[in-house]
C-alpha cells in the first residue's frame, strides 16, 4: 500500500509531462500540414 503513495505522484507527473510535450508540439506547428508530409514520399524530387 505504501508504494501507491510513490506511484500516484509519479504517474501524475508523467501525464503532465506528456501533455506538456503535446502542447509544445502543437504550439510549435508540428501538426499544421500533415497532408503534404504524407504525400511528399510519393513525389519524385
Amino acid at each position: 500500500m505504501d508504494i501507491l503513495f510513490l506511484l500516484i505522484p509519479f504517474s501524475v507527473v508523467l501525464v503532465l509531462l506528456i501533455l506538456g510535450g503535446l502542447w509544445w508540439a502543437v504550439d510549435r506547428g508540428q501538426f499544421d500540414d500533415v497532408q503534404r508530409e504524407g504525400e511528399r514520399i510519393l513525389h519524385d524530387d
